[in-house]
């Protein structure tokens, strides 16, 4: 074993594709509870707009379809450059894998200040859940609801594209380092695993929120 490999391997495994295994089979089992987490959150949310129709799709009509379909085009553009990190970490290609996950983590952030502005103008419009939620029209307290999931849905989301920029950010400073190479590139192919995760749960969210019964 070369001494490139050897200093990459945990005591505990006979090789780096031993290693490589276990921790992507650990990613996916996260991954699944991820899921299972989400997806309750989802359930809750298609089992309340069947049962107040009108009111999501009111609530609906004054969330930014504009601002969310940029943010949907950005987070596409953050999975590419993420499998493009993928590729080059693979390929130890050191300055690309450096650029890539730059590239995506600009791409993280724009997303997060875009939800920024959203939720400033739902503050600003008084459309946050609570004492001071305010919305003019019938079905108020259904409404409310609608923007109670839409906070905790897209909040929460937001909350693991911090983690995974986090993570990323780690991982830039790994590579810009020298620490991975066509032998040892195990961590960026598991953090891509992650953030390709985020990015569908938003594939979800956005027409889930933004789109359906506005019509």
């Amino acid at each position: 074993m070369s001494s490139e490999a050897s200093s990459a391997l945990a005591h505990q495994f006979d090789d780096l594709a031993q290693q490589s295994e276990a921790a992507t089979l650990g990613m996916w089992v996260f991954l699944v509870t991820e899921v299972l987490f989400f997806g309750g959150l989802f359930l809750s949310y298609i089992v309340y707009r069947a049962s107040y129709p009108e009111a999501f799709a009111s609530g609906s009509h004054h969330l930014d379809v504009m601002l969310g379909a940029v943010n949907t085009a950005v987070l596409i553009g953050s999975s590419l450059t993420m499998a493009l990190a993928v590729h080059a970490a693979q390929e130890g290609r050191r300055r690309e894998v450096v650029l890539f996950l730059l590239g995506t983590l600009l791409l993280g952030g724009v997303f997060l200040g875009i939800k920024g502005i959203e939720y400033g103008h739902k503050f600003a419009q008084g459309l946050v859940p609570g004492p001071s939620f305010v919305f003019p029209a019938p079905h108020a307290r259904q409404v409310q609801l609608f923007f109670a999931l839409y906070f905790a849905m897209t909040g929460l989301h937001a909350a693991h594209m911090v983690i995974g920029i986090g993570v990323l950010s780690v991982l830039t400073v790994m590579a810009w380092r020298g620490h991975f190479s066509a032998v040892y590139y195990a961590p960026v192919e598991i953090a891509g695993l992650y953030w390709h995760f985020v990015d569908i749960v938003w594939i979800f969210l956005f027409p889930l929120l933004y789109l359906i019964g506005r019509h």
